[in-house]
């Protein structure tokens, strides 16, 4: 691996400062002393910053040369809302609130490239350094483009890197097109008369009504679009009745949507309207259908995902280049490569043996209680953000 000896040499203090954020974890939108850290780290490293996008985003401006290019690095801040089973030193010291995503080492990855920077501008353009909030379900990337992030900062791509825990350290992942899903919700009321259970045919019970509106949407998966095409339809939460005797009066089902295309997308949604409708007069109950759309589709762009690909061959060799396997989880630097040309990849987190004693002994996955970032991580990401940059303006000057 061709790794910056400046950034090896920094690698224990960025540690040191992404174990600091992983003690103090903090919500969408309450990323406050996140955002002092580095805020406070960019600005001791003379890295003019720009503050409050997105509530509590931080922008990082680097400049050097002449030219007007300019290329986003984007790292997100927030933690999830779940009890830490870890006991080690850092782990966290707020109940309910834990960095079991990385989090915590994205922005560490991406401050380790800011240091770098600060001294080694090898470069003709500016190099925005995106610290996003609130990409747990808050849609921070969203809301920082909705208040301007690329009118104030323009730019003419945006680049976005996660962990992937289960892969080999010092392999990257990376291809074009969909590489994480959409997200959405459904909320669905059926409406029925409630009675005595003894007695349904003086009711209208809702409970089979929604017990055939299940199996149905099925159908849509397996018979309304196409075989090539991925979707899932999953029913999580379905809620009726309070007495055994009781015919109750509505059900509520609510569950999750997931595709790769906005295209397959309207298809489910406007299918599972009318399923969800159609069902119910059916049975001669009444529907009450909502249907909330979070993040879109993932999208790399074919050119920059390619340039991506190259760049980390050059570091770790073409054969620890691993073609993405896209996931049906979803991520709201989606609303940025909906916005600009650019690539979202995978670098490998280990198998969780770099994990100190007092680790949970659950599995290093993301979003469970025993996850930790691997710190081996920072400085490989660095160099991969340090040279991804100089090589696309390298590019764009030739």
């Amino acid at each position: 691996m061709k790794i910056l000896d400046s950034i090896v040499t920094q690698a224990a203090g960025i540690a040191a400062i992404r174990r600091d954020i992983h003690a103090h974890p903090e919500l969408c939108f309450e990323e406050v002393r996140t955002a002092d850290v580095v805020a406070q780290k960019l600005t001791e490293w003379g890295i003019p910053i720009h503050r409050g996008l997105g509530t509590t985003g931080v922008v990082g401006i680097l400049k050097n040369g002449s030219s007007d290019r300019a290329i986003g690095l984007r790292a997100d801040m927030d933690a999830l809302p779940m009890q830490e089973f870890n006991t080690f030193s850092h782990a966290s010291k707020h109940q309910g609130k834990m960095h079991a995503c990385g989090h915590d080492g994205h922005t560490a990855m991406l401050l380790a490239a800011a240091q770098h920077f600060a001294k080694n501008r090898n470069f003709d353009g500016t190099v925005y350094l995106i610290f996003q909030p609130a990409e747990e379900g808050g849609g921070g990337a969203r809301e920082m483009i909705k208040e301007g992030l690329f009118e104030q900062f323009p730019m003419q791509a945006v680049f976005g890197m996660h962990n992937w825990p289960g892969s080999q350290i010092g392999k990257f992942a990376v291809s074009p097109g969909p590489v994480m899903a959409s997200s959405n919700e459904f909320k669905i009321t059926i409406r029925g008369k409630g009675g005595h259970a003894a007695l349904p045919h003086n009711g209208v019970d809702p409970v089979p009504v929604a017990c055939q509106m299940v199996q149905a949407f099925q159908t849509i998966i397996s018979r309304n679009k196409k075989p090539v095409d991925a979707g899932v339809i999953s029913v999580t939460m379905i809620h009726a009745g309070e007495a055994t005797n009781v015919i109750p009066d509505s059900c509520e089902l609510q569950g999750t949507v997931r595709t790769f295309t906005l295209e397959v997308l309207d298809l489910i949604e406007k299918r599972m309207q009318q399923v969800a409708e159609h069902v119910c007069a059916a049975h001669d109950a009444v529907c009450e259908f909502e249907f909330v759309r979070n993040y879109p589709p993932t999208i790399n762009s074919p050119k920059e995902a390619e340039f991506a690909r190259k760049v980390m061959a050059s570091i770790v060799g073409e054969a620890n280049v691993e073609a993405q396997e896209p996931t049906m989880g979803a991520e709201d630097f989606s609303y940025m490569l909906q916005a600009k040309p650019g690539a979202y990849c995978f670098i490998a987190n280990g198998d969780g043996s770099h994990r100190e004693m007092g680790h949970g002994g659950g599995p290093c996955m993301l979003h469970n209680p025993s996850y930790d970032f691997n710190d081996d991580l920072i400085p490989l990401g660095a160099t991969y953000w340090v040279r991804l940059a100089e090589a696309w303006f390298a590019e764009q000057a030739a």
